[in-house]
């Protein structure tokens, strides 16, 4: 696949991930918390679906690269994707230390950021 059918693929696939979330906030009336949570739960299980010897996350992720490892999907798909192969290595222990491996750089990053930005700002309320 060439460069262009790359991006385009990307932008398609990464922009129906959030038209999934933004349907669901329109039509379904959910809160953005409850859509954030249920895209984290669908990369999850997506990530658990085995498809010809990869999850069908995984296959998204070869199909599309960034419009699939850049949602908030990925996330979710990251979580599960670490404990299952830590569980594989390192038995029932590795569920655990196989979902922070993985994400411990975002979940640091976002906790640094969060606390500097509550430095920088006041809330507004």
């Amino acid at each position: 696949m060439d460069d262009a059918m790359q991006y385009l693929w990307a932008f398609l696939v990464g922009g129906a991930i959030c038209v999934i979330g933004q349907l669901l906030i329109d039509v379904k009336k959910l809160t953005p918390a409850h859509t954030m949570s249920a895209l984290v739960v669908a990369g999850a299980l997506l990530d658990g679906i085995p498809a010809g010897g990869k999850s069908v996350y995984d296959r998204l992720i070869e199909f599309a690269g960034a419009g699939a490892t850049v949602p908030i999907t990925s996330f979710g798909n990251a979580l599960v994707h670490g404990a299952l192969t830590e569980l594989v290595e390192d038995g029932p222990i590795g569920i655990i230390t196989g979902i922070f491996s993985i994400t411990s750089a975002g979940i640091s990053a976002a906790i640094i950021f969060s606390f500097l930005a509550a430095l920088a700002f006041r809330p507004q309320g």
